[in-house]
């Protein structure tokens, strides 16, 4: 009887063990078929190759969009970038970091970069975009918006209402600007405005620089309104209207390759094991954009 119950035993350890490999060897293969698709045609076409970027969302870092821009940018076998833009823009710096990256990719290493405007692309995601060598959007796209925005929300009634008070201690009369306490003194509040009308020139200039427009006419029209792509063309804001797929042929006959040419995107995101198992848990958990509208900043942004 002790003899069969441990064959029982021996039994059921080899099956668990074995069934425990088996799932392992399963999401080892998902694994390594996610980490493999990174590199879109990686082997193919040498020399007839465009990368691919994507800009997407709201832009609170440039990483890891420069980062990917300069591998690109120091590899030979890539002819020409496509900034793949579906963006309302974010922050001042870091948009014009990202900026700066496409325009020494330009002046620099002389490698085209294009800009393909999907859904939007506008605020700081134009800025991005003005300094591209051709930019496309669809005739629907949501293009502009230049402007500088700056918001945050008053609670001090709130704190009146609740009893309580904040109590700052500071080393000068504009430490605290912006304290969402209280309101601005009018000394602060010129201050602010002229810190947003510092950046908004900078960004004015950005764009008549990079669309070789003078400006005051870019001035004119830089009221933080929004245009269609099909708009947007008649005001010299982009190239041309068309997709990804017509930025894409242009592009490669632009540099020279005929053909279909070989797209290379950026390595994905490594994903561990846990994250296979339990799946994505990132809209559960606070982020910057979520917590955007808490925090005090200067936005190239679109809302």
């Amino acid at each position: 009887m002790p003899d069969r119950s441990s064959r029982t035993l021996l039994w059921i350890l080899i099956g668990g063990g074995a069934f425990f490999l088996f799932v392992l060897a399963m999401f080892s293969l998902i694994y390594l078929t996610l980490h493999a698709g990174g590199n879109e045609a990686a082997f193919g076409g040498f020399g007839d190759r465009i990368a691919v970027v994507d800009l997407d969302g709201v832009i609170l870092s440039p990483q890891p969009v420069v980062g990917q821009l300069k591998k690109f940018a120091d590899d030979s076998s890539i002819k020409a970038i496509i900034l793949h833009v579906n963006s309302p823009g974010g922050g001042v710096a870091a948009s014009e970091e990202i900026y700066r990256e496409v325009k020494r990719i330009r002046e620099e290493k002389k490698k085209r970069v294009v800009v393909s405007i999907e859904t939007v692309g506008a605020s700081g995601a134009y800025y991005i975009a003005s300094a591209s060598n051709k930019i496309y959007a669809d005739q629907g796209s949501i293009v502009g918006s230049i402007g500088v925005i700056a918001e945050w929300v008053n609670y001090g009634d709130l704190l009146k209402w609740a009893k309580l008070k904040s109590v700052v201690f500071k080393t000068g009369e504009f430490k605290d600007t912006g304290n969402p306490t209280r309101d601005l003194t009018p000394a602060e509040q010129a201050y602010m405005q002229s810190l947003i009308d510092n950046m908004f020139g900078q960004f004015v200039q950005a764009v008549a620089d990079g669309r070789s427009m003078k400006f005051d006419d870019v001035k004119a029209i830089a009221n933080g309104k929004v245009w269609t792509g099909e708009q947007a063309l008649s005001m010299k804001l982009i190239d041309n209207v068309g997709d990804f797929e017509a930025a894409v042929k242009d592009t490669a006959k632009s540099v020279g390759i005929s053909g279909e040419p070989t797209l290379v995107r950026p390595e994905k995101e490594r994903r561990t094991l846990l994250d296979l198992l339990v799946g994505d848990v990132s809209k559960y958990l606070p982020d910057r954009e979520k917590m955007l509208e808490q925090q005090v900043g200067f936005y190239y942004l679109w809302k």
